[in-house]
């Protein structure tokens, strides 16, 4: 299956990795983490010394990433589900998506754990709200929801179940390792994604 060709979204994968490269070679990931990833608690005040501000930390967040198979998941996920998102909502469609994904991936992680100090850093959440896009644009409704009044919603909701059961999955599975995964950050970009999709199709097409 040929591709479909992506400018925008492919520059946010280049520069993605250019910033993880840039990172490696500098040698201090950790310590950035804290500067430019997300923090809950930041958002109720505390102060990082030397921290960007908390406002921006969703976006910076997701130029850093923990190690190169987080990397390398992401960017799969981001070449692949970027690449039809922005055919069907065109490269302003697909920078919105990605954009208002990583702050709703933000905005539900803080809620799920506000007092939290662990800095989220990754451009999974981002990337959830393509995944999101992708789903509801390209999958089939089955059933009555096809012609149900109400289909469009249901579909929205069911596949919505189906990735927030997942993030739980994921969750319980990755609990004994002791690794800590943005579950929250997973989901609620994942639906921002979902709520975004028809509206930026209408509008790319609303002169049709």
């Amino acid at each position: 299956m040929r591709l479909p060709h992506s400018r925008a979204m492919m520059t946010v994968l280049i520069v993605t990795i250019a910033a993880w490269v840039i990172v490696l070679a500098l040698g201090n990931g950790e310590r950035l983490s804290f500067l430019a990833g997300f923090i809950p608690v930041r958002v109720s005040g505390v102060v990082v010394p030397g921290a960007l501000p908390v406002w921006l930390t969703p976006l910076t967040a997701t130029l850093l990433h923990s190690g190169a198979i987080h990397l390398g998941f992401n960017m799969l996920m981001l070449g692949y589900c970027g690449r039809f998102v922005e055919y069907a909502l065109g490269a302003k469609g697909a920078v919105i998506v990605y954009v208002i994904g990583a702050y709703a991936a933000a905005a539900l992680q803080y809620l799920a754990d506000p007092a939290s100090v662990i800095p989220m850093v990754g451009a999974s959440g981002a990337i959830s709200a393509l995944v999101g896009a992708y789903a509801l644009l390209f999958s089939q409704r089955k059933g009555k929801a096809v012609t149900h009044r109400y289909g469009h919603w249901l579909h929205v909701l069911w596949l919505a179940a189906g990735w927030i059961f997942v993030q739980l999955l994921v969750g319980l599975a990755s609990a004994p390792s002791g690794v800590s995964i943005a579950i929250a950050a997973h989901i609620g970009g994942f639906v921002a994604g979902l709520l975004l999709a028809r509206p930026l199709l209408l509008w790319r097409y609303r002169r049709a």
